[in-house]
């Protein structure tokens, strides 16, 4: 049985544009749409009290009733008295898809992305999308970025399947950069450094499509390999995506867990659907 989208709803703007976002994308799975609102009370009131709770209650009916009437797959809701991030992680631990929305900060070049999100991103168990609120999903490709140090197949599954499943074409990006110290080196030295780090770059690269590329030949697949900074690449490549897929490898240190710093830039800076997939 496929696990449901599950979207976090609350009423605001981000939270219906990421609702429209799940119901597309659980019409294109096939699978079931749940609205989950999380509301602290009766562990402890909420301001407004038991009205402003019944209000969001009724919000959510009407937001359920509105995607049933638009999509063809069961959508259902439930209000969970429980803190937001509490609530959300232990629905990912059942859903195939968890979605939350993003909001925007106007001119200013990126999100202010919530204390709440910032927290499910960190240890949620199945891969998350954010969504921000007054963008709608443009026809350009689904984008991926690979980091060739770390394992990418639960990566690559879900950016080849979210490509298939829209019809388009997946753009995979790989960024590198020369080892530490290297500009030390004498000008020919680090022509010729640079020379063999991309020939085995590429080389590592291509290994790594191959299988997918068998696999799925139905999606139509462009590589680009870019030297450069990863966290400035992706995002300036996002630009004309439908969708940006990322690994979310957790960092833990003494202070806690932390996003990668190119996950971390995605979130704030990158306009479409911003997907992060859990890989070890």
């Amino acid at each position: 049985m496929t696990g449901p989208v599950v979207v976090g709803f609350d009423g605001s703007p981000e939270s219906v544009a990421a609702s429209t976002w799940a119901a597309h994308e659980a019409q294109r799975r096939d699978c079931p749409l749940e609205l989950l609102q999380a509301w602290p009370w009766p562990k402890r009131d909420a301001a407004g009290g038991a009205g402003t709770r019944q209000r969001s209650v009724e919000l959510l009916s009407a937001r359920e009733a509105e995607l049933r009437a638009t999509v063809e797959v069961p959508v259902t809701s439930v209000h969970v008295a429980a803190a937001p991030a509490e609530a959300l992680e232990d629905a990912a631990d059942r859903a195939d898809l968890l979605v939350l929305g993003s909001r925007g900060l106007g001119a200013v070049r990126g999100f202010l992305v919530g204390s709440v999100s910032q927290e499910v991103l960190r240890r949620a168990g199945c891969p998350v999308v954010l969504v921000r609120a007054g963008e709608e999903e443009p026809d350009g490709p689904v984008l991926v970025g690979l980091d060739l140090a770390h394992p990418m197949d639960d990566v690559l599954a879900f950016a080849f399947e979210a490509a298939a499943r829209r019809s388009a074409p997946l753009r995979a990006v790989h960024v590198w950069s020369p080892p530490v110290g290297s500009e030390y080196m004498a000008f020919d030295a680090i022509g010729g450094l640079q020379t063999e780090l991309s020939s085995v770059e590429r080389t590592r690269f291509t290994d790594l499509l191959a299988p997918w590329l068998a696999r799925r030949p139905e999606v139509d697949v462009t590589t680009d390999l870019i030297r450069g900074s990863a966290t400035v690449t992706l995002v300036d490549a996002a630009a004309d995506a439908r969708l940006l897929v990322l690994g979310r490898r957790v960092r833990r240190t003494l202070l806690g867990t932390h996003l990668g710093p190119v996950a971390h830039a995605a979130i704030h800076h990158v306009h479409c659907p911003v997907a992060l997939v859990p890989h070890d």
